[in-house]
């Protein structure tokens, strides 16, 4: 029996089809979501489940959540007198709804299609499969949140051409993805999203907001007491949800027979999570501008994701848009359907012979590369072979050649990301290959990447002149840069002596490069990452009247590049 997940960061489900449909499959309380959380009882046992959340407060040292946001890193959580990692965690959350399948049906369950984020890294998703193995399941294939959405919500509508976007805003992440539909094929034309982006956010956004409100109340506890800060985000959160359904809300924390209060209305929700709002923009106009479509060209938008219930997030998806979303399907429950429509049609379900599904490889996939600008080179440069939103399966190649005369080796490094240096994209893997030695450009090398279906990159490269191939396949889990670790390195950029290109106006064009290359493609790519190059180098010189006059030239180039990118 195959069944489809949906591993949320907040609340999981699970589904089967049956009887030519999904059906969610109830867990031992009932309830169709199981709230993803895992702890132990005061024997040392298991809970998983609403349970094991109903301890968040009063055990927070044997209990857990929000595991999902550390797979693929190495997080571990201690409970008790045992440490897990984020997959281990997350395999026993996969058992308990394993098991609640086999209770209902009487049927050993073996496989599973599993949802994850669309902006899932490498090292994420091979996280995920081997949770699923950890808990007994034959992990048949990932689906992509948004793709397993809209092919529940596809069901529907498969007599007709459609084009729609779908928003997914989650417990812990947030994706958006195009995709359009006709006769029968289901294409996923672009993905775009934030890992780190959810209700959670807004929980925490509540909290803070509460705490800096009591800040003159010198009898107000330390928040990093015992439970008290699990106690004050399951308040945030209950806080959230009601001002789903009413104007104002009361924030309410008691301790130590003291008892403070806070009435929050709706706008003040929307005051403090004025920053979180912004950057659900990006994702989406980065999505669009990928899948060459205007806003206007889209039949529908759907919402998925508990956290779009808001009425601030449904306020902002309408005037994005300019329309009002598609509320027809329930936003908690999209994404575990379309997993089991995923699961249908790897079995072949016969009532849906005629439905194809197309995705994309969410990420650009490249190496580490030398450029030279004037008489310089500069090491640690991305060159992009895979690009985002290529259709999978995809196969790309590239010519490099070498730098040095009489060089022997040459050291392939092979990265993940949107970023122009390679220091902030996601390392995955290194070829180490031995060429002839001879003046510098005379050897050269074919780089092909390929990226199949099951989201496994294999690296060739091929010497054209003796026909030596060498290959890598990009299997393993990397691992990927931890919360803390994200911190940590930001704190270090701040501390970093000033230097000309901090100043205001220098400062703000190399983001605007930074995010010009990142939402461009192709040739726009190349061309701005030579003006940044350049424009770093003439900061390096630190000649006021040079840095002017090249700063007014590359604003020129990158209005003409933005413009041309939504013509």
């Amino acid at each position: 029996m195959i069944v489809g997940i949906d591993l949320g960061t907040t609340n999981s489900l699970v589904a089967v089809w049956r009887d030519d449909a999904p059906q969610l499959v109830p867990n031992a309380l009932g309830s169709v979501i199981t709230p993803s959380v895992v702890g132990l009882d005061d024997q040392g046992l298991i809970l998983v489940g609403q349970a094991a959340r109903e301890r968040l407060q009063t055990h927070p040292q044997l209990t857990t959540a929000l595991f999902k946001r550390h797979m693929g890193s190495g997080h571990e959580t201690t409970l008790g007198q045992r440490r897990f990692r984020p997959e281990e965690l997350s395999a026993l959350l996969l058992r308990s709804l394993k098991e609640d399948v086999e209770r209902a049906y009487g049927e050993p369950v073996e496989e599973a299609v599993i949802s994850v984020p669309a902006y899932f890294s490498d090292a994420q998703r091979k996280a995920t499969r081997i949770a699923g193995e950890l808990a007994g399941l034959k992990v048949e294939k990932l689906v992509n949140e948004p793709t397993a959405a809209a092919l529940a919500y596809g069901l529907h509508h498969k007599d007709r051409e459609t084009s729609f976007l779908v928003f997914d805003l989650g417990g812990g992440t947030f994706d958006v993805s195009i995709l359009e539909l006709f006769e029968g094929v289901m294409e996923v034309r672009a993905s775009a999203g934030d890992n780190f982006l959810g209700g959670e956010d807004f929980d925490t956004a509540l909290l803070q907001h509460f705490v800096a409100s009591q800040r003159e109340d010198a009898q107000f506890p330390d928040i990093n007491g015992s439970g008290i800060l699990h106690r004050l985000r399951c308040e945030a959160e209950r806080v959230r949800q009601a001002l789903g359904q009413q104007a104002s809300e009361t924030f309410v924390f008691s301790h130590g027979g003291r008892r403070w209060e806070l009435e929050v209305t709706q706008d003040d929700l929307q005051k403090v999570s004025a920053a979180l709002l912004e950057r659900l923009r990006g994702p989406i106009e980065r999505a669009l501008r990928d899948a060459r479509i205007r806003v206007a060209d889209l039949d529908e938008v759907l919402l998925v994701g508990g956290t779009t219930r808001m009425p601030l997030v449904r306020k902002l998806a309408a005037g994005l848009f300019g329309r009002f979303p598609a509320l027809h399907i329930n936003p908690d429950e999209a994404v575990a359907l379309g997993a089991a429509v995923q699961a249908a049609l790897k079995s072949r379900a016969a009532a849906l012979e005629e439905v194809v599904l197309t995705d994309v490889c969410p990420y650009t996939l490249g190496i580490e590369t030398t450029m030279q600008f004037g008489r310089q080179y500069e090491s640690g440069h991305y060159l992009p072979i895979i690009e985002r939103n290529s259709v999978v399966p995809v196969s790309r190649v590239k010519t490099v050649q070498t730098l040095q005369d009489g060089q022997a080796r040459v050291l392939l490094q092979i990265f993940q990301g949107e970023s122009r240096l390679v220091k902030d994209n996601i390392p995955l893997g290194e070829l180490d290959i031995p060429v002839p030695p001879r003046k510098a450009g005379e050897v050269k090398l074919d780089v092909r990447f390929t990226y199949d279906n099951n989201g496994i990159l294999e690296a060739e490269v091929t010497l054209p002149d003796s026909g030596e191939r060498h290959s890598l396949v990009i299997e393993k889990n990397p691992g990927v840069l931890s919360p803390e670790e994200v911190r940590q390195r930001l704190a270090e950029l701040a501390s970093l002596k000033v230097h000309p290109r901090n100043q205001q106006v220098n400062t703000l064009l190399l983001a605007r490069l930074e995010r010009l290359y990142q939402e461009s493609l192709g040739e726009a790519r190349s061309q701005l990452a030579q003006l940044a190059g350049a424009f770093q180098q003439v900061l390096a010189e630190q000649d006021p009247a040079r840095i002017e006059a090249m700063r007014e030239a590359v604003q020129v180039r990158l209005d003409e590049i933005e413009q041309s990118v939504w013509q």
